[in-house]
């Protein structure tokens, strides 16, 4: 792509797990935009953040790292360090109003604006968000239990006000999905997008007509709901390591047998709580309950695995055992680090099992987004589902039994909403597609 700065869309998709930045230009393409780190070129840069101090003579400087680069930090880094992932569950959330990371506060905006810093520092071409149409991604339902949306889009616009984006389109990131996959369709068609991300589920159902060669889309309905990825990673977690990890067991206290609090259990459920256990009092209390619990070495393990920053390593093996589920009947759970040994054979129906009210409330999800359209679901003509999510095979019957297999569709998994805003970028009018304030 040869376009001018001035002369190109962009398109962020900030995910929970992974960010894409596409970039669309008059020719009518889209294309995402490289990292290449130790000769590797990425398409996808991590959502995390690494920081650190770099003590130099008599001052100390806090560093940070974002992406690929902060998991490589965080992986072979000899200096104490902080590690954060999956901090887009906090957007909406008002109990989180910072976090101190080393000796300084961090609020969510001063996390995001320097994860979007690192990552245009690293890009494989120059690029500037203040030139150019830029539509960014947000999600139907944002990621908690009670979320607060106008808290959430106050924080985006800060953070990327602080980059030069004074007139950003927001648009439902189901939405940008829905768009790169109608640019496909040669025939009027109503389309019921499915967006899998790591933190929430969204769905839109879209009306999509051709006129004069350009695509004219209506809105019918959306709908979401803060389970996804992480949610199913987390059933994983709870079922077979953390009964390891000392869940279950009893502490004693004044005489009496207690059982620990599963509260410590529950951060596994957001990646991103796992994380802040150092500074939020957590591993303090599982020091102290370790030396009065029935069972210390289990409880020394969970111990390990906050004060050590092992849930990255434990992410990735959780991800590991959940994707090969999507095509064998079982897969092989292993995490071996730092002392600790966990090993066990998921069967996929055990799985299933385990996510089936997740699965039933995305199910509900969906309906809710066909009622809203006021459409049943033999009106809707193809359903584009995206998101790795989406190949769970329990997932997948939701659709194939209510639209039937011939109507699912697939597209990238990873690039088609970035793709889709970059090209809302280029319409005509873009501010048709932005959500409605």
């Amino acid at each position: 792509m040869t376009s001018a700065p001035d002369d190109i869309s962009i398109g962020i998709d900030f995910g929970t797990t992974n960010t894409v930045i596409a970039l669309a230009g008059p020719e009518g393409a889209a294309e995402a935009l490289h990292f290449t780190q130790n000769g590797v070129v990425h398409r996808t840069y991590n959502s995390a953040l690494c920081f650190w101090e770099d003590h130099q003579g008599a001052g100390t400087q806090l560093r940070m790292e974002g992406g690929p680069w902060a998991v490589e930090q965080f992986l072979v880094g000899s200096a104490a360090h902080r590690f954060i992932q999956s901090f887009k569950t906090f957007a909406a959330s008002p109990s989180f109003a910072q976090t101190r990371i080393f000796r300084q506060n961090f609020r969510f905006e001063d996390l995001l604006s320097a994860f979007l810093r690192s990552l245009l520092r690293h890009a494989d071409r120059p690029l500037s968000f203040d030139a150019g149409k830029i539509v960014i991604g947000r999600p139907v339902r944002f990621a908690g239990a009670s979320p607060d949306e106008a808290l959430a889009m106050k924080r985006y616009r800060t953070s990327f006000g602080r980059l030069g984006v004074e007139h950003g389109h927001y648009v439902y990131e189901p939405v940008g999905a829905a768009f790169f996959y109608a640019r496909q369709i040669k025939e009027d068609a109503t389309i019921l997008v499915a967006d899998f991300g790591g933190g929430t589920s969204d769905f839109s159902v879209m009306r999509f007509e051709r006129h004069d060669g350009r695509i004219q889309a209506t809105p019918l309905g959306h709908s979401g709901i803060g389970i996804a990825g992480d949610a199913f990673d987390y059933r994983i977690i709870d079922r077979v390591v953390s009964p390891r990890l000392g869940k279950g067991s009893d502490y004693v206290s004044f005489g009496k047998r207690l059982a620990i609090p599963n509260g410590y259990y529950a951060n596994f459920a957001r990646w991103n709580q796992l994380a802040m256990m150092k500074s939020n009092g957590d591993l303090k209390e599982l020091i102290e309950l370790e030396r009065s619990a029935v069972d210390p070495a289990a409880l020394q393990k969970l111990i390990d695995i906050v004060e050590n920053d092992l849930g990255f390593a434990l992410y990735r093996s959780v991800s590991a055992a959940k994707v090969a589920l999507s095509s064998a009947d079982q897969a092989d759970f292993r995490f071996r680090q730092d002392g600790i040994d966990i090993e066990e054979t998921i069967a996929r129906a055990d799985f299933e099992d385990w996510i089936a009210d997740d699965v039933a409330r995305i199910a509900e999800t969906v309906d809710e987004a066909l009622a809203k359209a006021g459409l049943g679901a033999h009106e809707i003509d193809k359903v584009f589902l995206t998101g790795g999510s989406s190949f769970i095979p329990a997932i997948w019957r939701v659709f194939g039994e209510r639209f039937g297999e011939d109507r699912l569709m697939t597209g990238d998994q990873f690039e088609s909403i970035a793709y889709g805003l970059a090209l809302i970028g280029r319409a005509e009018r873009p501010e048709d597609w932005a959500m409605r304030n």
